[in-house]
């Protein structure tokens, strides 16, 4: 009779210990960059999408820019290769994935100089909406970083403090990365007129 009373009480405390011990806000908190994380991957592959038809208008523009253009494809074809999978947010996955998205802003930025050349290709009114969109992308990746950001530093800072701290890491809660500014952005670009 006594082992009959023993066994639900163990289960209560033990249940009661689990819930004050901030698993299930651990969970939560994961769970949440996990989402975070999946906005991020989505505006990116959102500008993926544009910039395939932002390459073909200027092509028919821009006929001896084809080098830019094929760097531009390129970076594009090595941006989508690099995937991050939301269990593998650690700095170095991040940083992968940075550094290939990196990569394409910089040849879409060059592209879009370029375009400056060309006035037909300015007045087009095609083109002219695929920059606006274009520009409301990166607005959108922006935000989307900073959110994942966000919630990656209170999923840090819940399983790094006490005591939650005691049992996060056998329970499989690891530390994410964050994005980064990219190397150089510190500077302000150079315009000349």
């Amino acid at each position: 009779m006594k082992r009959l009373f023993l066994l639900p009480l163990f289960v209560v405390l033990t249940s009661m210990l689990f819930s004050s011990c901030g698993y299930n806000t651990m969970v939560a908190q994961q769970e949440a960059v996990d989402g975070a994380w999946s906005q991020v991957d989505v505006q990116y592959q959102r500008r993926n999408d544009l910039i395939g038809n932002l390459v073909e208008t200027v092509k028919g523009y821009a006929k001896y820019e084809q080098e830019t253009l094929t760097k531009v494809v390129e970076a594009r074809a090595a941006a989508t290769q690099v995937k991050v999978d939301a269990s593998q947010l650690t700095e170095a996955n991040i940083e992968k994935y940075q550094a290939a998205q990196g990569q394409l802003t910089s040849a879409l930025s060059k592209l879009m100089s370029i375009t400056e050349n060309y006035p037909d290709l300015k007045a087009n009114q095609g083109f002219a909406d695929l920059r606006a969109e274009l520009a409301g992308t990166e607005n959108r990746i922006a935000v989307a970083r900073k959110n994942f950001n966000d919630a990656v530093q209170t999923y840090n800072t819940s399983i790094r403090t006490f005591p939650n701290n005691m049992f996060s890491s056998s329970w499989g809660f690891e530390k994410k990365g964050y994005f980064k500014s990219e190397a150089g952005s510190e500077k302000a670009p150079e315009v000349k007129f």
